[in-house]
């Protein structure tokens, strides 16, 4: 009589899936993950589904859930170039909880999915612990992922990582455009490098100058694509503290993630129609990796605004009156903040402007001036 379970399992090994390599996988995380969970997530690691209490919502007056789903893009490949998977997870919670504080919200908690070749369990679970340490930062729950073996359609090295996370919010303090007044200030928290965006350009670039993640340089400090992994510097927690921060309530009245679509796009979302600012670019220094890339492409910083972020990750347009207060407790919080722009709603010609994104019928933004050095 033929076993059929180990006849099942012997044919889904021969196909090129190893289950067993994907059970050792989840044993490698399950500590990593449960260090992001509080009491509200119940039943544990390996369940067909999280689950977390939201009893507190009784709290709230009108609570709204907040939700954001998203990938690291091509950054993936630098990682398994150089066999480096424990930041990857940084950049991918960066992605997905930046986003859900971008309307107030405060996450709760995130789930991920990583579609592979072949499940190596450590490379697995450090990819998770990279999730799971960034989730501790900005107090999300990691509730459960997904890891799949794609044989065939990628190699045995190759995998891409998504996912989702939920926050919630009282609905009269959900931040956008229609909290945003003439005269607002446009403060710009800094990024870390490149985050997640852009990495196509900059494979191009280093292909077409012969340079391999592997390579030492010194225009990079070292190893280039360790330079390049450079991980997603989070916004939640210090946003949060400030909106939080009853001295400073209200202040913050819109923000923007910025992210695909670079610079202005990004700003011009958050902004109500009709208004406009001149993001200063004399206000910060682009960070070094950029003007590298940019030397190296032979184009000017200028010509990359629209893919990169070139040093500014996050935007927050906030009362004139608080803007010091808040720039200081954000930077206080390890964020450096300056002041780049102010809102205007009053008429003027909007030729070189950058007006809405993505759909939105936002505000008009352009840069000007020229860059620190």
């Amino acid at each position: 009589m033929t076993d059929s379970s180990a006849s099942t399992s012997a044919s889904y090994a021969a196909a090129g899936v190893d289950t067993a390599a994907g059970d050792r996988a989840v044993e490698l995380m399950k500590a990593a993950v449960g260090r992001t969970q509080g009491p509200e997530v119940l039943g544990g690691v390996g369940g067909f589904a999280g689950l977390f209490d939201v009893s507190f919502l009784r709290d709230f007056r009108r609570p709204l859930l907040a939700t954001s789903t998203d990938g690291v893009g091509t950054k993936v490949a630098i990682a398994q170039a150089l066999d480096k998977h424990d930041t990857i997870g940084q950049d991918l919670v960066g992605m997905v909880v930046d986003d859900i504080v971008v309307v107030g919200a405060r996450p709760l908690f995130m789930t991920d999915y990583i579609a592979c070749g072949k499940v190596v369990p450590e490379r697995i679970a450090a990819i998770v612990e990279g999730i799971a340490r960034a989730c501790e930062q900005t107090g999300t729950a990691l509730v459960g992922g997904e890891t799949a073996e794609h044989p065939g359609l990628l190699g045995p090295d190759d995998y891409d990582v998504a996912g989702a996370a939920v926050g919630a919010v009282e609905a009269d303090a959900v931040l956008g455009a229609e909290r945003v007044r003439d005269g607002d200030a446009v403060l710009a928290l800094a990024s870390s490098g490149l985050h997640s965006n852009g990495f196509s350009l900059v494979r191009h670039i280093l292909a077409a100058r012969g340079i391999g993640f592997t390579d030492r340089s010194e225009e990079f400090g070292g190893i280039v694509g360790e330079a390049l992994l450079e991980p997603t510097r989070l916004y939640t927690g210090p946003l949060l503290r400030v909106l939080q921060d009853a001295s400073l309530g209200g202040a913050i009245h819109s923000l923007s993630h910025v992210t695909g679509g670079g610079i202005a796009a990004n700003l011009a979302r958050v902004l109500p129609v009709g208004s406009w600012v001149e993001v200063d670019r004399a206000s910060w220094s682009p960070t070094p990796v950029f003007r590298i890339l940019s030397d190296l492409a032979g184009t000017t910083l200028e010509s990359s605004e629209g893919t990169w972020n070139l040093g500014i990750g996050m935007f927050a347009v906030v009362a004139a009156e608080a803007a010091d207060a808040v720039a200081a407790a954000i930077t206080a919080d390890g964020i450096p903040t300056w002041r780049a722009g102010t809102v205007s709603t009053s008429s003027r010609d909007f030729t070189g402007f950058e007006q809405g994104a993505k759909g939105v019928d936002g505000g008009a933004v352009r840069l000007v001036g020229s860059y620190a050095n």
